[in-house]
């Protein structure tokens, strides 16, 4: 069994311990670097409540606890199923180089994790979307991005 097929069997085996022990939903995700397991999660949902608590981004969270970072850069997540877009985004967020997954978005949507109306939602116009935006004082919001901007303490991420 080559590295990245045993770090793919940790994800799953992650997912169906979750279902097994009736903690959530059966997703696990890991990540690895330089060959080495950082960091590995289940889906912590229905046990933390917690609707962001999904395996990639609990995972996320427990990787950057033991770097020391909130960069990931030169790591690889190794999940149970295609993540769906609030993770695809933390995995983005967290500039990790590579994603092997298992299931599909597909095959999630077929037990009951569809997320296609996410992706529908975001292709529209936001005065289209079933979950109404609503913009104010952004003038007043502005001043926090200037002194951001300014700001010869901040960090870039």
């Amino acid at each position: 069994m080559s590295n990245n097929e045993k770090f793919m069997q940790m994800a799953i085996d992650l997912s169906e311990y979750n279902v097994k022990e009736g903690q959530g939903g059966p997703f696990g995700a890991v990540i690895v670097k330089d060959g080495m397991v950082l960091a590995r999660s289940a889906n912590k949902v229905v046990p933390t409540n917690d609707p962001t608590a999904h395996a990639e981004i609990s995972a996320i969270r427990l990787a950057c606890q033991e770097l020391g970072t909130f960069n990931l850069a030169g790591c690889e997540i190794y999940t149970s199923c295609e993540p769906c877009p609030m993770c695809l985004g933390a995995i983005y967020w967290a500039r990790i180089d590579k994603i092997y997954y298992a299931n599909t978005k597909a095959d999630a949507a077929a037990i009951g994790f569809d997320d296609h109306f996410i992706y529908e939602e975001l292709d529209l116009p936001m005065e289209k979307r079933k979950l109404p935006f609503v913009q104010m004082m952004r003038n007043e919001a502005l001043g926090a991005f200037k002194l951001w901007s300014e700001s010869e303490s901040k960090t870039d991420y």
